[in-house]
């Protein structure tokens, strides 16, 4: 597995001073264009001491390995912020690969002045989060994501770099997640104390199925109908500092309970955590881009599509098909490909997309993608043949067997996974054919 370096330039350190939040920012880009230190909003945040738990919690995501807790990285991935003019958006994603996580500081939240919108990198160090532990329900708190000239200047000599590896399954976890999220289905709730006293009940290893019994949510140690898959249950842990403030808990799920998202509804933001299928399973291998990443348009659509956000909170599908021309089903399709170019994330509590560029290089959709890189290569050396709904696909190992109808295949990889992480090269090898000889024949 091969990794990218990530290099963050701050103009000064993140601080807090006298009730006065700088985020420090590293690149990235905005409505103006790209940015070496951009700045988004400077005002105050109303619920100071619930949004300092949660983005400290945003930044502990960032630092934890969850399936080998005793090997912690020796570097740190800064958390992505986005201001899309209503709200500000924090992301992070675990070292291990298998959670997501992100806080919303909604309007309700904000009073402020927003300078411009686009997404960046915040300088989150040791420093300040003691700080923000430190925070208490009457303290006041001014945020500024970006720091004004003033205060880089009365801190000269004061440059923070930073290098951080970025391995290709973290750059591929944020693709995934977002398909993934936008698959599932809100599966349960719980409001105020009761919120409280399930997650402090949950237990802390194993794997257990959450499910919604008339108000509550019962814990099973089986799958039962509408249940979600909780997997490594310690995995929520940065919701725990949080209870307090807690306004409600939604669970959401795919229809096949595997992955889950738990959402904490906090005064005036929510913080999301999205969690892998396992404790040990990252989401860079699930496998659920391939299929739209596949289709022939799906390169140009993304161009065509892309050109059209405009750093929204919402990214309205219906909206885009008619300003593009497009059908919905390749609006979509182009989504995914710009969500694996980090250009789009997904609002479990909106059920919609949201547009925001993440600051490294999005030029190799394909290199993060190697199935779909090796079933293209099949297709490039003729080895596809297909027989009515059905495929043989030659390879170095002999013949795999393809059923387009269900995408089994006679390979080893589905035989491990049964469809379950996506489909295998040979798969996508034989659909990509198929969908060519259905143009030829139109």
């Amino acid at each position: 597995m091969t990794s990218a370096t990530q290099a963050y330039t701050y103009a000064a350190p993140s601080s807090l001073l006298d009730g006065r939040l700088g985020l420090a920012t590293s690149g990235g880009r905005a409505l103006s264009g790209p940015a070496v230190a951009p700045r988004f909003f400077d005002g105050v945040v109303t619920r100071a001491a619930p949004a300092a738990a949660a983005l400290l919690g945003v930044a502990d995501v960032a630092l934890a390995r969850y399936h080998q807790p005793q090997s912690r990285p020796g570097w740190v991935r800064d958390p992505v912020v986005t201001c899309d003019g209503d709200r500000l958006r924090f992301e992070s994603f675990s070292a291990c690969g298998g959670v997501y996580a992100r806080l919303d500081l909604l309007n309700g939240a904000l009073d402020g002045e927003v300078f411009d919108r686009g997404t960046t990198n915040v300088d989150v160090n040791a420093p300040l989060r003691e700080a923000l532990a430190r925070i208490g329900a009457r303290d006041p708190l001014h945020l500024g994501v970006g720091l004004d000239e003033l205060v880089v200047t009365t801190m000269d000599g004061a440059v923070v770099e930073k290098k951080v590896p970025l391995p290709e399954r973290w750059l591929r976890g944020f693709a995934e997640v977002q398909v993934i999220a936008s698959r599932m289905d809100q599966r349960g709730e719980l409001t105020g104390m009761a919120a409280v006293r399930f997650l402090r009940g949950l237990p802390k290893k194993g794997t257990v199925w959450v499910a919604q019994a008339g108000r509550d949510l019962k814990v099973s140690d089986r799958q039962v109908p509408g249940s979600v898959q909780l997997a490594g249950p310690n995995r929520l842990a940065t919701l725990l500092p949080l209870l307090r403030f807690a306004k409600s808990i939604r669970v959401y799920g795919p229809a096949d309970a595997s992955s889950c998202a738990w959402e904490l509804e906090l005064p005036g933001m929510r913080y999301t955590l999205t969690l892998s299928p396992e404790r040990w399973r990252g989401f860079s291998g699930e496998g659920a881009v391939l299929d739209d990443l596949a289709t022939d348009e799906a390169e140009d659509d993304a161009d065509v599509v892309g050109m059209l956000l405009n750093f929204e909170p919402e990214v309205e599908i219906g909206l885009l098909a008619d300003r593009s021309g497009l059908p919905a089903d390749r609006v979509r399709a182009a989504l995914t490909q710009l969500g694996v170019a980090g250009r789009v994330g997904y609002d479990l509590s909106d059920a919609a997309h949201f547009h925001r560029e993440l600051p490294y290089d999005r030029d190799n959709v394909s290199l993060l993608n190697p199935r779909l890189a090796k079933a293209r290569k099949l297709v490039e050396a003729g080895a596809v043949r297909l027989d009515g709904g059905s495929a043989t696909v030659r390879t170095s190992g002999g013949l795999r067997q393809v059923s387009l109808a269900d995408g089994s295949c006679t390979c080893e990889w589905w035989w491990d996974h049964r469809g379950s992480r996506g489909p295998c090269k040979h798969v996508l090898a034989a659909r990509i054919v198929a969908r060519a000889a259905v143009e030829v024949s139109r």
